[in-house]
């Protein structure tokens, strides 16, 4: 049933890093765009970063500089690096994918930045 899987999120102090995983289910055919969004609470779910098949990236202005996405094509797998994270980056972070007009999202992995 779950389509999307995430991993890596935790606690980390501020100025540290981490490492987001999720892993598409191999049944999800021609996958498009995939892309990390995260939430806060009393906050609207926002778009991090987001990377086509053909490999281009688009970053949030807040991010810019600090996060990278990556893929993984035959893998059906996407990769946020987080670096010099700050505490404003705390938030749960929710994976997405899309595919032929079918959206999908994970179930969300909660990272904390403490400062």
């Amino acid at each position: 049933q779950v389509q999307l899987v995430e991993s890596g999120g935790g606690l980390v102090q501020a100025g540290g890093s981490l490492r987001l995983s999720c892993a598409a289910s191999r049944r999800i055919f021609s996958i498009n765009t995939m892309a990390w969004y995260r939430q806060a609470p009393g906050n609207q779910r926002e778009l991090v970063a987001s990377i086509r098949g053909i490999g281009t990236t688009n970053y949030a202005d807040s991010v810019k500089g600090r996060f990278t996405i990556s893929r993984d094509n035959a893998k059906n797998t996407v990769w946020l690096q987080m670096n010099s994270l700050k505490p404003e980056d705390t938030a749960v972070y929710y994976c997405n994918a899309d595919s032929a007009g079918i959206v999908y999202w994970g179930q969300g992995t909660q990272v904390t930045v403490s400062s």
